[in-house]
């Protein structure tokens, strides 16, 4: 069976798309010479005409996907840093994201953004190591993390037919995750359904992205005992996957890469409030309060979420601590 690597996976699918489907394009900086690997051999696949570099300003080039969407295309952008999502915010979530809404669905705007390497990524320190997808959940547009290639593959896929604006952030540390993948097995995974990669008893704990494999790591410790629930899209989340989770471990932990006040983990614990039955209160492992990550790659460990937060967490809600 072959290996696949995250990476490739999203180049896989960016190639399927571009196959099968004339509308699909892509463009952002660099893209042409595939400056990130994620749109390796493309250009001399697919041409000029699909594979567009364009100027070093984003609000430009989103706005202008913005108005090839409108005329029917399906553009995929690359953005290399994720803090280049700050730029065009109001682009995705004020004019692409609510086009639809506004015009009683008779306009439609299916942009997919993409940033492979998402996250921290050695010495790129402040300002290149965000994760900021609570903040596009926040505001409603469809955003994704997968934690696998095969997700990697099939989410994007998804994303790139979907017919709202979509953001898939790849974080940086999945992008060389390997795995035996029969490439005829590839398919879409549907957006806002998740899927319990680790079955156990006593505990759900919810990761995304590259804590998967944390998680998965920390359940190989403590055999039986944890369930780990990867949500893959953070919004629309899968509430009903993860209400059938904890529904058998009635216990709750989660880790999440980005900060903590108003974050991911933090909606999660505010669904667990609501509509969970659990025996004790549930955990969160989070960046801390507006963290900035430093460049000095020691203090950048320090204040990401870890194995040791995850396995303190895990361990007080098994005995049950306040």
């Amino acid at each position: 069976m072959p290996k696949l690597s995250y990476l490739k996976a999203l180049n896989r699918a960016l190639g399927d798309e571009l196959a099968s489907d004339e509308s699909v394009f892509v463009l952002g900086e660099d893209v042409r010479v595939a400056a990130s690997n994620l749109t390796a051999g493309l250009f001399d696949r697919f041409g000029p005409e699909r594979v567009l570099d364009t100027p070093l300003s984003e609000q430009a080039f989103t706005n202008f996907a913005t108005g090839a969407a409108l005329a029917g295309l399906r553009p995929v952008i690359e953005f290399q840093i994720p803090s280049l999502l700050f730029l065009v915010f109001e682009q995705i979530a004020n004019q692409a994201h609510k086009f639809s809404l506004m015009t009683g669905g008779q306009c439609q705007v299916p942009v997919t953004y993409v940033v492979p390497g998402s996250g921290s990524r050695t010495g790129w320190a402040g300002q290149h190591s965000d994760h900021p997808y609570s903040l596009f959940a926040h505001v409603g547009v469809k955003t994704v993390v997968p934690s696998c290639p095969a997700d990697a593959y099939g989410l994007l896929l998804s994303a790139i037919r979907d017919n709202d604006p979509v953001v898939v952030f790849a974080p940086a540390g999945a992008l060389g995750i390997r795995d035996d993948v029969e490439y005829a097995d590839l398919k879409a995974v549907p957006l806002g359904v998740g899927q319990v990669v680790r079955e156990g008893s006593d505990v759900t704990v919810v990761a995304l992205g590259h804590l998967v494999q944390e998680a998965l790591a920390v359940a190989d410790e403590l055999p039986g005992q944890v369930e780990v629930f990867d949500p893959r899209t953070v919004y629309p989340l899968d509430v009903d996957g993860l209400a059938a989770s904890v529904a058998k471990t009635r216990r709750l932990v989660v880790i999440d890469d980005s900060n903590r006040t108003s974050g991911f983990a933090a909606e999660v614990l505010a669904v667990a409030a609501e509509r969970f039955d659990l025996v004790v209160p549930p955990r969160r492992v989070t960046r801390p309060d507006g963290a900035v990550l430093p460049f000095a790659l020691a203090l950048d460990r320090a204040v990401q979420p870890g194995r040791d937060h995850l396995v303190a967490a895990i361990h007080a809600v098994l005995k049950g601590d306040q």
